[in-house]
């Protein structure tokens, strides 16, 4: 894999409206970053006598010396598979204020670089070690983040991240309005009293492959915490909308939104690697 394909010069596309209504990320403008990049690599299989704990160092030290110091990245990590289809893939993920902060962070990786390994076999020496790892088969999707997120205060070894990929129906009854309306009822009376959710991140498709795509990223302590998510999940829910005409009448304004096609994935988080 080559450095440039993870840290890529931003795409000059426009976000894509569609003809019926827009399900907006931006209607109520989030705090903190406003487009998340998912890079999608994948593990070189013929590295032998692979050490994760060097893996660890050799992105740590690229971290500490780049993108920690890159002021146009936000925040930045690390995603492993756990319960994905490819055992092979890990998601780099990282956070930007703006749309042109992408490209500017790009080019700041370059100088950076530069400035931390000066001597240039060193640099190439140090390139050289660090994509072994990988193939040179990724992919990259941009998302932008919507309001109603919880933001995760630690993590610990252990935490993983449920990503839930729901598609979005657009309604030709439905608004923008309706939809924010009934979306910020939910996530406070549920989502953000649920105490095993540790942070919630909501985000939209902004440029990638499926225009309908709804991401929801919930961080939690571990893997045995899934389960009572969603038991307290319901338990939230019945307290809020108490009878089963209110649950029913929820039910068929938010769910006229999204197709009802939805895929999971659970990856664990690395807190070593994280900015």
């Amino acid at each position: 894999m080559k450095t440039t394909n993870r840290f890529f010069t931003a795409f000059a596309a426009a976000i894509l409206l569609f003809s019926t209504i827009t399900i907006s990320a931006q209607d109520e403008a989030p705090k903190g970053p406003q487009y998340v990049v998912m890079t999608t690599l994948h593990w070189n299989m013929d590295i032998e006598d692979f050490n994760k704990d060097e893996w660890k160092a050799t992105e740590k030290e690229y971290m500490d010396k780049v993108t920690k110091k890159n002021e146009h990245i936000m925040s930045a990590g690390f995603y492993l598979h756990s319960i994905t289809p490819d055992n092979t893939e890990l998601v780099y993920v990282q956070a930007f204020p703006s749309w042109n902060a992408i490209d500017l962070a790009s080019k700041r990786n370059g100088e950076l670089a530069k400035e931390a390994w000066a001597d240039e076999d060193a640099r190439k020496a140090f390139f050289d070690k660090q994509n072994a790892y990988y193939t040179s088969m990724h992919s990259d999707e941009i998302y932008a983040t919507m309001a109603n997120a919880k933001a995760v205060n630690e993590v610990k070894d252990g935490s993983i991240v449920y990503v839930r990929t729901s598609h979005f129906n657009f309604p030709k009854d439905g608004s923008n309005a309706e939809f924010n309306e009934t979306f910020k009822e939910y996530v406070e009376n549920v989502t953000h009293k649920n105490e095993y959710i540790k942070g919630y991140y909501p985000m939209s498709h902004a440029y990638g492959a499926d225009g309908r795509e709804f991401i929801e990223a919930y961080f939690l302590d571990s893997l045995s915490d899934m389960d009572k998510m969603f038991d307290k999940n319901g338990e939230l829910y019945n307290a809020h909308w108490k009878d089963e005409a209110a649950r029913k009448k929820m039910d068929e304004k938010g769910g006229k939104y999204f197709t009802g096609v939805h895929g999971d994935a659970v990856y664990s988080v690395v807190p070593e690697l994280r900015k």
